[in-house]
């Protein structure tokens, strides 16, 4: 599976990017059939907290699956975009 991150308004630190590469390979275990993945990081222009946005799009056979969540730091968004990520794979297997 190919991970490709791209980052709106801010430059990913050393860290931030093995988090993203260690995490978001794991979700090939749930479903193989994973062609690529996009991972999109952004600073919400408000003036909450709450302003770090992950996203992240896998091409699947048939529908791409997009997840979205909105927390205080980028680690934080994107654990929940995996786990809402893994459990549409699993269902897609389960369907499939």
């Amino acid at each position: 599976m190919k991970i490709t991150v791209q980052s709106i308004g801010l430059t990913p630190h050393e860290p931030l990017e093995s988090h993203i590469e260690k995490k978001v390979s794991k979700l090939d275990t749930f479903y193989d059939k994973i062609q690529d993945c996009k991972v999109f990081l952004k600073v919400e222009n408000n003036s909450d907290k709450v302003n770090k946005t992950a996203e992240i799009i896998l091409a699947v056979p048939g529908d791409d699956i997009v997840v979205k969540k909105t927390t205080t730091t980028f680690e934080e968004s994107l654990d929940l975009c995996v786990d809402a990520a893994k459990k549409l794979l699993i269902k897609k297997k389960e369907m499939a």
